[in-house]
């Protein structure tokens, strides 16, 4: 009996000492994983390191500072893309089951964000795009699970517009008069020859249309570091403006190209995805006076962006090699989009409580973000981040951008124009997300229906909402 007594109680020993040693075997942490679909090879690794260095950099700062997003820990693994399809759609077969199921997918590509917009649909994961995809997309109705956050294309062309008009005329670009500013000019756009450069140049040729001016469309084969016929074209058209639709290596050629023809570089207008410190570096003097659009200033000058420096670089866990590169365009990009995906989560934890959510939940919570003033100075995201308000109908939810022009003698953006707030009919893009519903057979949302619209794919055992926010937005 005393044998037996001593054998009992060495095992509730050795039974405590392992709950000591090993205490998540028995009481788990909570988590929520994020599945990282990142390139950080290839023509366009500026690209992904910086962005997806700027959201990694947003996520570390809100498990150390913060403890996670309402004390549940982010977690995420990578998985290498090189910006080409397969790749990507191959990516996001491989994480989308991990630690429990993925909250949601942001490929940073077009391509590859056409390749997935039905299979996100079937697996009921969020897709992000961040001011790229397909423009139909807006319609939450028929896209309820692709957020194009920021701006869509057509705002893009319709900014770009109204800043031509406002360097012909003076005139602020928010209320100048297009046709009277640009009426029997030439502009041309130059663009990648991928599905994201071709994206919606109908639109630019609508508007050439409505307001007087030639537009003649060139593209440039990927990965762009070939241009000559193009740019002899160019010279031929005699342009007043060329838009530059570019990615990567593109970029600093066609700064190149434009000086060595005798292109005024400061008509050379560069999109969301030619705005970039690694665009305009390698292109040396060619480069001064460049101007294009933004929707997320360069600089450090936030206290988000302090915080992220104090934060996670003192502590070791700083996502870029290069330091320098901190306050550079596409980390800071990475960061309004860090910020964009915590608020979702935090939106949906409002709703359901500080637990770790599921896809569908999150969802809810990217379609109901709102960013106004207030809610910005409190993220200290003041001037980086652009006023936002997301809807059922709407899943862009920005459609505000400034222009920044590229000082080489100081290595700096400066910033030339307000927040511009695009003026893109949405008609068109909403007919165009109808054909595609019917010609796919898919099944229309009602976004008037409150209950429809707020708890749309939420599945039977999910908790019910408290009643002072089941009818967001």
């Amino acid at each position: 009996m005393k044998f037996l007594n001593l054998k009992r109680s060495m095992l509730l020993a050795i039974s405590f000492a392992a709950l000591l040693v090993s205490p998540l075997a028995v009481f788990a942490e909570e988590q929520m994983y994020i599945p990282i679909p990142s390139y950080r090879v290839g023509p366009y690794a500026a690209g992904g390191t910086g962005y997806y260095g700027g959201i990694l950099d947003y996520y570390n700062l809100m498990n150390i500072r913060d403890g996670g997003v309402g004390g549940v820990k982010l977690i995420w693994s990578e998985c290498e893309t090189e910006y080409a399809v397969e790749r990507g759609v191959e990516c996001y077969k491989r994480m989308k089951d991990r630690e429990g199921g993925a909250l949601f997918f942001d490929p940073l590509s077009v391509g590859i964000a056409i390749a997935l917009n039905e299979v996100v649909r079937a697996d009921k994961i969020p897709m992000i795009t961040v001011n790229h995809g397909m423009s139909e997309t807006i319609d939450g109705e028929v896209f309820p699970y692709v957020f194009p956050l920021g701006m869509g294309v057509p705002d893009e062309y319709n900014a770009t517009v109204r800043f031509m008009a406002h360097l012909e005329s003076g005139e602020d670009p928010n209320t100048v008069d297009l046709k009277k500013a640009l009426t029997g000019k030439k502009v041309v756009t130059v663009y990648h020859g991928s599905p994201y450069g071709k994206e919606a140049l109908g639109y630019m040729d609508q508007m050439g249309e409505e307001y007087g001016f030639e537009h003649h469309k060139i593209e440039v084969p990927h990965p762009g570091n070939e241009q000559q016929s193009q740019w002899i074209k160019i010279r031929k058209i005699k342009p007043d403006f060329v838009f530059l639709r570019g990615w990567g290596v593109m970029n600093p050629v066609a700064m190149q190209s434009a000086a060595r023809i005798g292109f005024p570089v400061n008509r050379l207008i560069g999109n969301i995805w030619s705005n970039s410190d690694e665009d305009v570096r390698p292109a040396g003097k060619a480069a001064h006076g460049y101007q294009a659009i933004t929707t997320h200033p360069a600089g450090i000058f936030t206290e988000v962006q302090d915080e992220i420096i104090k934060t996670v670089y003192k502590a070791g866990k700083g996502d870029l090699q290069d330091q320098s590169r901190l306050g550079s365009v596409y980390h800071n990009l990475g960061i309004t989009a860090g910020i964009m995906h915590v608020e979702a989560i935090k939106n949906a934890q409002k709703r359901w409580g500080n637990i770790a959510l599921s896809a569908e939940q999150v969802r809810w919570g990217f379609e109901n973000i709102h960013f106004d003033e207030a809610r910005i100075k409190e993220l200290g995201a003041e001037g980086l981040l652009a006023p936002m308000l997301v809807t059922c109908k709407d899943h862009v939810g920005g459609h505000n951008s400034k222009f920044q022009k590229y000082n080489f003698e100081t290595r700096k953006w400066e910033i030339v124009t307000p927040w511009i707030k695009s003026q893109a009919p949405t008609d068109a893009l909403y007919e165009s997300a109808e054909k595609y519903r019917v010609d796919n057979k898919i099944e229309k949302r009602n976004c008037d229906d409150p209950n429809d619209r707020d708890n749309w794919t939420l599945s039977g055992d999910q908790p019910a909402a408290p009643a002072e926010v089941s009818t967001w937005n």
